[in-house]
Formats: C-alpha cells, structure tokens, sequence
C-alpha cells in the first residue's frame, strides 16, 4: 500500500511542450497535488503555448520552469540534450526534489541526487518500426545510444501500455540492460469532470497533427469524400520542417484549446483514429468520455487499452476504414452501444488512479529497494482499483 512507503513531499518532473506528454504531465501534477505533492514541471522543446500556460496556472502548488532546448528526437540535438542536462542538475539542486520523474529517456543517465525514473511514451526506433517499418536508419545510432544510456541508469523503467513496454525491450534491450530493472506498466489518466457527452451531431472528429504519418490522418482524407457525413480535424498542418500541409477533404479546425477540444468531442457522433502508432492514446480516451463511438487502427496498444469498446480497421486499409465509419453512420444503435462501451472504459483510467501508483513506485524508490528486483505486479486499471477507494 503506499501509505506503508515514504511518500514524497516533491516532485522534479520534465515534460516536452510539442505533444501529449504535457497534457500527461499536468493531469499527474494536479492528481498529485490533490495528495500533498508538489510539483516542479521542467519544459522543453519550445516556449509554452497560451492553453498550456493557462492549464499550468490551474494546477495547485505548480511550478513550471520553462526552457526551450531541443528534445532527443529531433535532428542533430546532442548539444541542446547536453545543456538541458547541465540545466536539469541546477533546477535539481534549487529545488531539492525527492524523486526525479522524467519524460524523456537521454536524461536518466545523468548524476542527479534523488532517484529517477523514466517514463517511455514513445520512441524513435519503435515508430520507425510501426510507421516506415524496419529498422531506423544508422543517422539514429546516437539516439540509439543515449537512450540506452538513459535507461539502464533508471531506477525504475515505466510505460503507460505493456504493448509500449515490449516495443521498448524489443528494440533497446541490445544495448540497455534494463531487464532486471522495476518495470512498471501504468496507464495514462485524463479527468472525466472535463468531458462529458451533449446532443450528437452527424459529424466525425480526429484529433490530430495532420502531417503526423503515426497519426494517419491522411486515411481518413482519403475516405471523407465517400461518407455521407464532415470529417472534422483538431490539430495543426504546420509540418516542423516548415509549410502548411491541409488536407482538402477534411474540414479543419486548427489547433484548440482545451475547451475547444472538449467542445468538439461533446458534438461528435464518432471519433476515428486509425493510427499507425500509438503508445497509448490520451485523445481517444477524452472522445470515449465525451460519449463518441470510436473506430481505431487495429494495433497493439489500442487493443490494449479499449477491448471490446471500439471498432478496429487495418490503418492501411481505406477500404475497411470506410466500411467501418459508414457503418457506424448508418445504425443508430450500434453507434450508440459502442458510445456506451467506450465511455464505460474510460472510467477506468482516472487521474486517481494513476497517482496512486505513481506514489506507490515513488515510495519503493525511496525506499530505496533494489533496482534488480521486478514490481511484483505490473499496475493497470484494474489492479490499481483493488485498493482505490
């Protein structure tokens, strides 16, 4: 039980302000501080946008220390990873965490004072894999080795899906001797309280970047001229390396604010996402809570989390991608049966929850229990709520 462990009074959290892991972090911060902890939100990657900062400034006892470094990912970074890791040691020794929780994997090798985990919310070579196929190319034989360094200096390796777990052991275990490290499976969480179903519209919503080939927004551009009802897109179609890429068919929304995301999932009949690559997906579990029948690529991950509360389509098959979507459009009640499913899932991933365990791996580090020792059981939802209430 994590009241039989040390729980931290402080939290040192990185976090990178380009995609979903800082909607990840703030959902944590807050649960977090709902228990007593506070936490210490180092951003990298770029400034942060106006919802962002405003979604940090809602978070009780927050600070946010902001940078705009380079992330492990993009090209040609080691400088940038090298001064964001000079920069993390000082935000640790001005604000004396208990446990260091990171976001990202090239950082876990560095010497901090307080123990450390990293969190695995995607990666490269397991993209690559997913999305391109076959192996990363040899330009990423640094990034290879720096996240390998990361995480076989952890104290403890976590990931919000086994199916995200395995695709890391696959492909760093080689060079990572991270095997006989606690391994911890721990779901990601969103707030129901911010989703909530309204009268549905005849419309389907992707959330998304539209030039993101893991999202494969581009299926549905394909099919939305076939469908008797819009396909909707919240996200941008400015690709990194500059240009807009709209796709003509869809009917974009641009990029949302938190609300505005809400307020569109709340109109939508459908969610359609049919990924290439997902580690665990924190849009589809705000469409499932805010009453939409989900249609998803049929990978791993999104089996995991959703069962038998979604139709899956082949993310290279247009064809059954269409056949599923207009199905759905056409019967009511199925659409309605499968809202229903979805939204009962979503249940089981409350911010609670992931605290819960989040607090319960933080006390066994600070215990300091031996880093070769496995978790005797790997958290999912359901296990988590065995001692919830």
């Amino acid at each position: 039980m994590v009241d039989a462990l040390r729980a931290p009074g402080s939290v040192l959290m990185t976090a990178d302000t380009v995609g979903g892991v800082f909607s990840y972090a703030i959902e944590l911060a807050r649960a977090l501080a709902k228990r007593g902890v506070r936490t210490s939100l180092a951003t990298m990657g770029g400034p942060l946008s106006a919802p962002q900062r405003e979604a940090a400034g809602r978070v009780p006892g927050l600070s946010v220390v902001e940078s705009s470094f380079q992330l492990e990912w993009m090209d040609d970074p080691w400088d940038d990873v090298a001064r964001a890791g000079d920069w993390l040691l000082a935000v640790e020794e001005r604000v004396r965490p208990d446990v260091i929780h990171l976001n990202g994997y090239a950082h876990g090798a560095l010497g901090f004072r307080a123990p450390k985990l990293v969190v695995a919310h995607s990666c490269v070579l397991s993209w690559w894999a997913a999305v391109l196929g076959g192996e990363a190319p040899p330009q990423y034989d640094r990034y290879r080795r720096e996240v390998a360094r990361g995480l076989a200096a952890a104290s403890a390796v976590v990931a919000p899906t086994q199916a995200m777990l395995d695709a890391l052991v696959r492909h760093h275990s080689a060079l990572a001797s991270f095997r006989g490290a606690r391994t911890v499976v721990i779901p990601n969480a969103v707030d129901p309280d911010r989703f909530a179903p309204r009268p549905k519209e005849e419309l389907l919503l992707a959330v998304g970047r539209l030039w993101d080939q893991a999202k494969n927004i581009a299926a549905l551009g394909e099919v939305a001229p076939h469908l008797p009802w819009p396909i909707q897109v919240a996200g941008s179609d400015v690709h990194p390396g500059g240009g807009a890429r709209p796709i003509p068919s869809l009917h974009p929304l641009g990029v949302l604010s938190p609300s505005g995301v809400a307020a569109a999932l709340a109109r939508a009949s459908i969610y359609a996402h049919p990924a290439r690559y997902e580690p665990f997906g924190l849009s589809v579990l705000e469409a499932a809570l805010s009453g939409c029948a989900l249609v998803l690529g049929d990978i791993p991950s999104l089996r995991e989390v959703w069962r038998d509360a979604s139709l899956y389509v082949d993310p290279g098959d247009t064809g059954a991608l269409r056949s599923a979507l207009q199905a759905l459009i056409d019967d009511p009640g199925r659409r309605q049966e499968m809202a229903s499913r979805a939204r009962a899932r979503a249940f089981d991933f409350s911010p609670r929850r992931m605290a819960r365990s989040y607090l319960h791996l933080y006390g066994e580090l600070l215990r300091g229990g031996s880093r070769n020792k496995r978790s005797p059981a790997r958290e999912t939802p359901h296990a988590a709520a065995a001692g919830d209430e």
